[in-house]
């Protein structure tokens, strides 16, 4: 049977586009589809563009296997494609004698999860790195970073068309239908509208992954996995930056907690905090400031209330509600929704950033492609 493109890809963030470069790598014809008016505007531009080492996930998760792979494979990408990044390094900071024993469960799991140069710090040692830290012991996670997200984007976007696939913006998907012989016939929106036929498809389209999968002709609804919107918002530092390094305490119950970043500007950034919320919604209220300087003094002693000015807010794809265990990204093949030639993926937050090029390469294997 003869097919307009060899995959369909829905979704035009990191992981979309990883998605995509990974079969357009195997020689696939590639064509990915997004609603927005430009690439990434979604979950992966509304986001601390961190690079994590792999410290915190269960041994032998999709999360603590596909973040330390990606995170190796970034590095590599960003560096051959002169996307500008900063291995910057990572404390993870215990602010009070009651959170130290909390840093050698999450050394053991880093170590398990393979994170390479792991060091236990005291505290007179983290402040010798970061002078304006508090700090009674710290975890060092050298291969910890920040980089350019949009620039990472746009080159993924590159090796596809260069590869001789297709990103098509102002496209909404609007469902997809098995055919009788294999493979699917996908039903896009835009202002003229398409329908091409596709010998795979591939759905990453982050907080929309449970509608996109509802309108899949034949996806048994009970196989779609509750999904959530966790909204965190971050809070700009005016002046000098206070640290280098990015400043992490232990993590929060389904979040790593508010942190702190240099950008690659050179400016301070804190955040994002975690509250569930029904809807889209990316307003940052100017009244949280407050709750931020309380939670941020922890660990900057020295920050000062007027120096913070409201940022930005993004909305995480989560798995759970409030209370309920983080549980792992969840990448849908034929063995989970019996439909051939497709993948699913519900829940890819973070740290879905940092895992996308190892995502493409594991949803291209699922396929048959690897």
């Amino acid at each position: 049977m003869s097919f307009d493109f060899d995959a369909v890809v829905v979704g035009a963030g990191a992981v979309g586009l990883a998605c995509g470069r990974a079969l357009a790598m195997r020689g696939l014809t590639v064509l990915v589809l997004e609603k927005e008016p430009h690439i990434g505007q979604g979950v992966s531009s509304r986001n601390s563009e961190v690079i994590h080492g792999g410290l915190y996930y269960p041994t032998g998760s999709l999360k603590a296997r596909l973040c330390v792979t990606g995170r190796r494979a970034l590095y590599a990408f960003l560096e051959s494609r002169k996307v500008d990044h900063w291995k910057c390094g990572k404390l993870v900071v215990a602010t009070e004698d009651a959170e130290v024993g909390r840093l050698d469960g999450i050394l053991q799991q880093a170590r398990a999860n393979d994170v390479e140069g792991m060091e236990r710090l005291t505290g007179a040692q983290a402040r010798a790195l970061e002078p304006q830290l508090n700090a009674h012991a710290a975890l060092l996670s050298p291969e910890s970073g920040v980089f350019d997200s949009h620039g990472y984007m746009l080159a993924l976007q590159g090796e596809i068309e260069d590869a001789g696939g297709s990103v098509v913006v102002a496209t909404p998907f609007k469902r997809a239908e098995p055919l009788p012989g294999g493979g699917f016939s996908v039903i896009a929106g835009g202002e003229e509208g398409a329908t091409p036929t596709c010998r795979l498809l591939v759905t990453a389209p982050g907080l929309q992954a449970q509608d996109v999968a509802a309108r899949i002709e034949g996806f048994p609804a009970e196989r779609i996995p509750e999904g959530h919107f966790g909204k965190g918002v971050y809070f700009r530092l005016t002046g000098a930056a206070p640290f280098d390094r990015l400043i992490y305490p232990p993590p929060i119950p389904g979040a790593l907690g508010t942190h702190y970043r240099k950008d690659l500007g050179g400016q301070g950034v804190f955040g994002p905090d975690l509250v569930f919320i029904e809807t889209e919604d990316y307003s940052v209220d100017p009244a949280k400031r407050d709750e931020f300087v309380r939670y941020i003094r922890r660990f900057w002693p020295g920050v000062e209330a007027e120096r913070l000015t409201p940022d930005y807010a993004g909305i995480r794809p989560k798995l759970h509600g409030p209370g309920e265990p983080q549980p792992d990204f969840q990448l849908h093949g034929p063995a989970d929704h019996g439909i051939e030639g497709l993948v699913a993926l519900f829940g890819i937050e973070s740290p879905g950033l940092t895992s996308s090029l190892a995502i493409g390469e594991a949803v291209a294997e699922m396929l048959g492609d690897g």
